[in-house]
């Protein structure tokens, strides 16, 4: 990380690195404040994919020539670059994927049919995405698993001693996210994890919303697997990582068949598979997006991860103090831990119709159940508005946000 740490966050030097913030939306400068869901892109990600299709397009690793080689070069150092930005052991742990969701879908389909048995169990918090749900029911019907969910308190936090008391002798995986994307609550992933290890099982993090917000150390976690999506860290859409203890890899089973994953190929003597990470990267993988992801660490790193997050928590506060004023306005997810994340309701005023006329005064906030409907459901709503902070945003913006939404439930009431 660069020196600039030990310094105060210059937003405005940020501000300057991301073309989209100069539009305005109706006639207003745009306020984006739904980074969970996707994160704006700065010029010099941009500026990288556009120069690997002006200069080097080319598909990697079985070309000789030079555009093949400058390519296969710059898609490989971001296997580096992602190794050291989550401090895995071994470049061979990383695994580039479509995103989270893939990765996750990766396991499931790879080390989940590969290890589990009728009755085994895996636990799965309630705070997940779907994405990190879904995958675990289709293979608990195939393979008659049981899930057993991991409850949280009135605050949106895990109980961390009802987890503990969910294990058994059948326990094989905890699949959870690191931080909540529908309320911002961050999780203790690494005393899960020792938790499950000492129940002989493994763990799965989820850390799409954890890796734009705060170091992320896999080794200090000691987690089996970790996951998260370029996207939510400024980079590029339709790239991810799946990273894998390196013993685990080695021992789980293709998932996807195709080129790049083979050593040999014979109708007579079958198919002999490549070396991880290669192993579960099948087919022409998404290689200018793979360079830009590298191109946005590299970015985060400049800037300082441990600057932003302090950044965003102070944005936190202040969101959090002005919007506990308005009257009617009730914050689901008030965990003491927390990221930049605000999940609201507002009495007698429908989350669509809110976001809806936010828009129009140039704001854009996410509506709806934010791929949580079992955590949502839990706390009696079907939908919430959600505000989410990224490196890029200003107190003023925060300002003009609750300023927008008071005048907006002032409509709609």
């Amino acid at each position: 990380m660069t020196a600039m740490n030990d310094l105060a966050l210059d937003v405005t030097r940020v501000r300057r690195d991301f073309p989209i913030l100069e539009r305005q939306v109706h006639g207003k400068p745009l306020v984006y404040l739904d980074n969970a869901a996707t994160s704006q892109t700065p010029r010099q990600v941009i500026e990288t994919l556009d120069h690997y299709y002006r200069h080097y397009n080319a598909n990697i690793h079985r070309g000789l020539h030079t555009l093949a080689d400058e390519a296969t070069a710059a898609y490989e150092q971001t296997r580096d670059s992602v190794r050291d930005f989550i401090n895995a052991a071994d470049r061979r742990e990383i695994i580039f994927t479509g995103g989270t969701t893939e990765a996750i879908n990766l396991v499931a389909n790879s080390w989940g049919r590969a290890n589990l048995k009728p009755g085994d169990e895996i636990l799965i918090s309630q705070l997940e995405h779907h994405s990190n749900i879904v995958p675990w029911q289709l293979l608990a019907e195939q393979r008659e698993l049981v899930i057993r969910v991991i409850p949280v308190d009135e605050q949106g936090a895990l109980d961390m001693s009802a987890y503990r008391d969910l294990f058994t002798e059948r326990t094989r995986l905890v699949a959870v996210n690191h931080i909540s994307n529908a309320f911002g609550t961050i999780n203790p992933v690494r005393e899960m994890a020792a938790i499950a290890h000492a129940h002989r099982a493994l763990i799965l993090v989820d850390g799409a919303q954890a890796v734009p917000h705060a170091p992320v150390d896999v080794r200090h976690i000691d987690a089996d697997f970790y996951a998260f999506s370029a996207h939510k860290v400024y980079g590029p859409t339709g790239v991810g990582v799946l990273y894998g203890k390196a013993e685990l890899l080695e021992a789980m089973p293709p998932w996807q068949g195709g080129g790049e994953m083979i050593r040999t190929v014979s109708f007579d003597a079958g198919t002999t598979y490549a070396a991880i990470p290669h192993k579960f990267e099948a087919g022409t993988p998404p290689i200018a997006e793979v360079i830009a992801m590298g191109r946005a660490l590299a970015w985060v790193d400049d800037i300082g991860i441990a600057m932003i997050g302090a950044w965003e928590q102070k944005l936190l506060r202040h969101a959090t103090e002005r919007m506990m004023r308005i009257d009617g306005l009730r914050i689901l997810g008030t965990a003491p831990h927390k990221a930049g994340v605000i999940s609201f309701v507002v009495d007698g005023a429908h989350a669509q119709d809110i976001g809806l006329l936010i828009d129009q005064l140039g704001v854009a906030v996410r509506t709806g159940n934010h791929c949580a409907q079992p955590l949502l459901q839990h706390f009696g709503v079907e939908a919430t508005c959600r505000a989410s902070f990224a490196a890029y945003n200003t107190l003023e913006e925060i300002d003009i946000f609750v300023e927008a939404l008071e005048r907006v439930i002032g409509m709609v009431r």
